[in-house]
């Protein structure tokens, strides 16, 4: 029962993140649960799997609600979901079939890598004189799908790397932040299936999963955190941002120094 109330308790810190600073709370999702399975004592080699697959499953949810929100304000570049979303669902698949194939240390050391970029390039000051013209068909399938497979890999969906791209194609922020929102969404299903598929006979899973998603934590989640997303919506427009932005970048920084330090010493 404790156990459920800390689902709760992530899905409102996620829920919280992800309106706050609109980056989806994949990033604070996944190391969570990494702590949380360990201390469920899951089998090491699955546990960052289930983390990672889990959290898609709860973006799906999640995800459709931001899309909702956005839609209706007309924020949404719908052709551009259209033309990134094929590139996006095959390297989100592509994205899932590797992870599922690597360890789970390695899998680990890679997302300690990544939460670092992340939290140093929220700390970093926006260049916005850095813009870059909207690709062709072949451009937009090629950025969709590197978007999706990185996506796919760490378990987010997406924003912390499709809504600096979307601005640096001089779409205005606001635009950038729904459109990618919008493409969260053939990223979490696409990932969250193949998850869903590959650990469905794997051995030493905990019970109550369909594969590598565990069901008490996805509705422990999902439950709290559509609520709570408009509160940090809310929050956004209240609190000193650039303060926040940088207590949250060193965060993640302290949280990928500790993933590497601890997996590196296995290499």
């Amino acid at each position: 029962m404790d156990i459920i109330f800390l689902y709760l308790f992530l899905g409102v810190i996620a829920g919280v993140i992800s309106g706050l600073f609109g980056i989806g709370g994949g990033v604070i999702i996944v190391p969570i649960l990494i702590f949380t399975f360990s201390s469920q004592l899951f089998a090491t080699e699955i546990l960052t799997h289930m983390a990672v697959g889990t959290s898609l499953a709860t973006i799906v949810i999640t995800s459709i609600s931001s899309i909702f929100a956005h839609h209706k304000r007309g924020l949404v570049v719908w052709p551009i979901v259209l033309w990134f979303s094929p590139g996006i669902c095959f390297g989100a698949i592509l994205g899932a079939i590797f992870a599922v194939s690597i360890s789970g240390i390695l899998l680990q050391l890679f997302f300690g890598i990544f939460l670092c970029f992340i939290g140093i390039f929220i700390a970093k000051p926006a260049n916005p004189s850095l813009t870059i013209n909207m690709p062709g068909p072949l451009g937009k399938t090629i950025a969709g799908s590197v978007i999706g497979f990185f996506s796919s890999i760490f378990g987010i969906g997406g924003g912390s790397l499709s809504v600096p791209y979307f601005s640096w194609t001089q779409i205005p922020i606001k635009n950038a932040v729904a459109t990618s929102a919008a493409c969260g969404l053939p990223i979490a299903i696409s990932g969250a299936i193949v998850y869903a598929i590959q650990g469905l006979n794997i051995d030493g899973l905990p019970k109550y999963n369909v594969g590598f998603i565990y069901l008490p934590a996805f509705f422990g989640v999902v439950i709290t955190s559509i609520v709570f997303a408009k509160v940090g919506a809310k929050l956004a427009y209240q609190l000193p941002s650039e303060a926040l932005k940088i207590y949250f970048s060193l965060l993640l920084l302290g949280i990928g120094i500790y993933f590497i330090w601890k997996n590196i010493l296995f290499f």
